[in-house]
Order: C-alpha cells, then sequence, then structure tokens
C-alpha cells in the first residue's frame, strides 16, 4: 500500500394500506455486495470496488440511528463521479452487502421513523413509537392528514424474493377501535405520496408494503439482498446473502472494519492498494463507531504501520469520547 498527498476535490388505498407502511422501515437498520476473496457482479468495474468486512460493530447512521453489524462482508462501490470510494464522504460510495447479519432494536427504528422517513413536511405520520411483543411488531403513531387521530398496528416482516422487505399488517386500529369500519372515512392516498417521491423507498402492494433498503437508510447508502428476518428480544435481526453464499473467513479476532485492495482515499490520505483495519481499542464491548465523527475517535487513539505497509487504526468508542451525553442520548431512547 502507498500514501500520496490528498489531490483530490473531495392509487388511492385502504388505511390498512397505510398502516402497514407505518411498519415498513421497521426493516432499515441495517448499515451496503462482495465479499473478501469472492468475485464481483458482471458490470461492476473490479478495479474500482474496495473490499469490506466488519464485525461486532455499532454502526451510527446519525445522532439518533444506529444499527448492530453482528458481522459484515462486502464491498464500496463508488458512486457518481467518483473513481474510487472517499472515506470521509458518506455520499461519495455504497456499501454492497454479500452476507451480514444486522440488528436494529426499537427504540432506533422509532428514531428512523421520526427523524428521517416520515420527517417531512408532506408526511402523512407523526409520533411514531416501535415496540416488539410477543415476536411481532408494534407501532403507534398519528395520522397527521387526519387531525392527528392516534392509530396502532402489529404485523410481520417478510422478505421477498428479490431480497426486498414485505410488511404486512395483521390487526389495525383507529381511535382504540378496529379499522375495519373506518377504511372509506380515513382512507388515505399513500400511492400517490409514493409516486409524488414524498416517502422514498416504500411499493405499495395491496395492503402490503415493500420497503426497499438502498432509499430508506441515511447514507452511506446499502446495497444488499434479505435472505431472512428474525425477531429476539426487542432486537429485529436481517440476515443477507443468497443462500449458496460461500462462508468468509475473519482476517482477525476481536471487533472491527476492514478495507482493503485497490484506491480508498482516507482522510488526507490516498491509498492505491488499500489495506487499513480500524480497531476497537476496548474489545470488551461492540465498537462503537459514528463516520462523523470518527477523526475525534481517531485522535483519541493511535495507529501503527505494518511490515507489509498496512495501516492499523486503533479507535476509541465513540460513545466514551462523551460518556455524559452518550448516556442522555440512552435515556431519550427508553
Amino acid at each position: 500500500m502507498q500514501f500520496v498527498p490528498n489531490l483530490i476535490s473531495p392509487s388511492n388505498l385502504s388505511l390498512p394500506g397505510l398502516m402497514s407502511g407505518t411498519l415498513c422501515v421497521l426493516l432499515c437498520a441495517a448499515a451496503p455486495s462482495i465479499a473478501f476473496g469472492q468475485n464481483p457482479p458482471v458490470g461492476d468495474k473490479q478495479e474500482s470496488l474496495v473490499q469490506a468486512q466488519m464485525t461486532n460493530v455499532t454502526f451510527h447512521f446519525s445522532e439518533a440511528v444506529a444499527v448492530e453489524i453482528k458481522s459484515l462482508n462486502g464491498v464500496l462501490v463508488p458512486q457518481g463521479k467518483n473513481e474510487f470510494p472517499v472515506f470521509d464522504d458518506k455520499n461519495s460510495y455504497n456499501l454492497r452487502i454479500t452476507t451480514a447479519e444486522i440488528a436494529i432494536d426499537s427504540s432506533n427504528l422509532a428514531n428512523l421513523f421520526n427523524s428521517y422517513v416520515f420527517s417531512g413536511p408532506h408526511s402523512p405520520l407523526t409520533e411514531l413509537s416501535v415496540s416488539v411483543e410477543k415476536g411481532r411488531l408494534k407501532v403507534k403513531g398519528k395520522l397527521h392528514d387526519k387531525g392527528d387521530i392516534p392509530f396502532e398496528t402489529e404485523g410481520t416482516l417478510i422478505p421477498t424474493s428479490d431480497g426486498k422487505l414485505r410488511l404486512h399488517s395483521e390487526k389495525i386500529k383507529a381511535l382504540h377501535v378496529p379499522v375495519k369500519g373506518f377504511i372509506d372515512l380515513f382512507g388515505i392516498d399513500l400511492g400517490g405520496l409514493i409516486k409524488e417521491g414524498k416517502v422514498p423507498g416504500l411499493q405499495a402492494e395491496g395492503d402490503d408494503l415493500i420497503l426497499d433498503l438502498e432509499l430508506i437508510l441515511p447514507p452511506p447508502h446499502i446495497e444488499g439482498k434479505v435472505a431472512s428476518v428474525g425477531i429476539e428480544g426487542d432486537d429485529i435481526i436481517q440476515m443477507f446473502g443468497d443462500t449458496d453464499a460461500k462462508p468468509v473467513k475473519n482476517i482477525r479476532t476481536g471487533n472491527y472494519m476492514a478495507f482493503r485492495k485497490n484506491r480508498l482515499q482516507f482522510g488526507k490520505l490516498l491509498m492505491t492498494d488499500a489495506d487499513l483495519i480500524l480497531i476497537d481499542m476496548d474489545p470488551g464491548d461492540p465498537f462503537d463507531f459514528f463516520l462523523d465523527h470518527y477523526k475525534e475517535q481517531l485522535s483519541a487513539g493511535y495507529t501503527k504501520i505494518t511490515p507489509d505497509s498496512g495501516l492499523r487504526v486503533f479507535i476509541k468508542d465513540y460513545k466514551k469520547l462523551h460518556p455524559a451525553k452518550a448516556a442522555a442520548a440512552d435515556g431519550k431512547t427508553k
């Protein structure tokens, strides 16, 4: 790996259909499909893809939304006019997943609803909360377009044949009454909102909604095929990957994020044959990483150069940089 100076600038639907939409974003979590040692899809320029592997990482998409990446293998894919990924610029690449296990809890799902998916001025839903009860997702909130009428819905998550997520509502209530007699009264044109892009990443199909993970989460955007969805306690667990995907050996032990091969810009350094591993300084708990603040984490740690010019960056957990702030944030999500 060589380092060089940075020279780069850097149709109308029933209320059940709407209610299923409130659940649709639940699946998002997940933080993007070529793994270490696997071949890229046809059409990709292999020389522009940077291999990525992550183990036991809490990945922050924003101040309010984080997911738990138990394991992940994939690649960083340059976007737009970028010839290679720029680590600091989360819009310069997508994370394409080959295989992964990613979890998101109900508090972070609710935060994702309120702060990102349904945060726009034309959003039909507000004040959303999420909980897991007896293996099903329960969402409560208000129908903003109908005078802030309270509603609640309960349903399940199912992968589609093309790797997206289907949200199926089984029980729906408005004003604490089963919705069946209120469809005509409370019907909302969710299809129109979707077509206008006011709720991106959603596709209506009967009383179900199909969720496109590439458009739901904040950047860096992910690409990947969801193979299965399960619930453990308060967590929604998503497994990514084709059934014929081969197991990939971890390149090291502990909690880490590794990036290898081809060109990758990291801070002011341009790696022409990337060999970068970000390592958790405290392996006793998950590696807490926030791209927006990673330089703060970096400055609280240290780096090493390997004999073959690889870069090993030992990083302090984000929540441990400002413990008082982190404790306050945790309190708000419980």
